[in-house]
């Protein structure tokens, strides 16, 4: 398959079968295409939609994203996962703003030096916003052009990412008009057609010269990462209530959940009533343990054990500066990782609210 053959085609494609009423789409805003491509890393179209449009309408422009505090970000990112996009989202607006005087960089060069925007994402900008030449390497990309071409090894490992992005920046269509959507060809077929699992060649315009599809070797191309057992960690935490309120934790900037509400942990050599007596001045609890959780990470798999402490009154200082008082009414619009929502949302005060 030629270069022009492979560019043609998908060009081709995206013009009569792409996706075009997306609501980043047609627009030359390098905010709202940074926005939606910071949204869209690791995280399907469908569950970015709402955020996207809930985001907008709260941050219209960089300008009154830099000036938001950090916590209403992340609130209105709550629930979205990979909780640092949120932050490098912040950094970055103040960072164009201080130094870039409220303008994004053209180029997809300079967009790589901001926080958070890497060689893939700083190319879709660029792309969209400018019609620079540039070719991006994100999850769907580099599937299609492992199948396509039967690249062979782990897309992760720097040789085999290396070959990718030589192949990808030589398949790049000539004249700047095409650019953009060929590129979102390329977004759309992977997403669309040329699925992770069960793709559709039948609907594919590579499809008669794909390497996978011709040797039967769709299931293995691109290669998955080599397997290894990811390592667990425990974690138990206080659900401390009082009447219609819950005891959180706001969560230091950097590192898991950061800058989001959890739960005050309970280090695993201290025993509840031990803890509570040490925190609160209280040596006798109504304290019982709720349903384990287990939560998911890249490079690890926390287990969380939950114990539900009620106190018999509110003290007058708390025990840490990050800890405060949240409303149980008040959850839906709280910044809350997934799991301390899902162990809140089970308690019966939140499921049988008091009129």
């Amino acid at each position: 398959m030629t270069r022009r053959d492979f560019s043609a085609r998908l060009i081709d494609w995206q013009t009569r079968h792409g996706r075009h009423d997306l609501p980043w789409q047609n627009s030359r805003d390098p905010y709202r295409i940074w926005l939606a491509e910071i949204m869209l890393q690791q995280t399907q179209v469908a569950t970015v939609i709402p955020y996207y449009v809930r985001f907008l309408a709260r941050f219209p422009d960089v300008a009154r994203l830099a000036a938001a505090p950090l916590e209403d970000i992340m609130t209105q990112w709550s629930g979205l996962g990979y909780y640092a996009r949120a932050r490098n989202l912040h950094r970055t607006a103040c960072k164009v703003m201080e130094d870039h005087g409220g303008r994004f960089p053209e180029t997809a060069q300079a967009l790589a030096e901001l926080p958070g925007i890497g060689r893939s994402t700083a190319a879709a900008i660029a792309v969209f916003a400018s019609d620079e030449r540039a070719a991006i390497l994100d999850g769907n990309v580099k599937r299609i052009l492992c199948r396509a071409f039967g690249i062979e090894g782990f897309p992760g490992e720097r040789a085999v990412e290396e070959r990718l992005w030589t192949l990808a920046e030589a398949l790049l269509p000539k004249r700047p008009e095409n650019m953009a959507i060929y590129i979102q060809a390329q977004m759309d077929l992977g997403a669309t057609v040329c699925t992770r699992a069960r793709p559709i060649c039948e609907h594919c315009p590579l499809a008669a010269e794909c390497v996978a599809r011709i040797s039967g070797r769709l299931a293995e191309l691109p290669m998955r990462r080599p397997k290894k057992a990811l390592p667990r960690r425990m974690s138990w935490v206080a659900v401390v209530v009082f009447g219609k309120k819950v005891l959180l934790e706001r969560r230091p900037p950097a590192g898991i959940w950061g800058g989001l509400l959890a739960f005050p942990e309970i280090p695993a050599e201290t025993g509840i009533q031990a803890w509570v007596a040490n925190r609160f001045g209280i040596n006798e609890i109504d304290a019982h343990e709720l349903p384990p959780l287990t939560h998911g990470f890249t490079h690890f798999t926390l287990e969380i054990a939950p114990w539900r402490i009620d106190l018999p009154a509110v003290p007058r200082t708390l025990a840490e500066p990050a800890w405060q008082w949240l409303e149980l009414e008040r959850i839906a619009a709280a910044a809350l990782p997934a799991p301390v929502r899902k162990i809140l949302e089970k308690l019966p005060e939140c499921l049988n609210p008091r009129p």
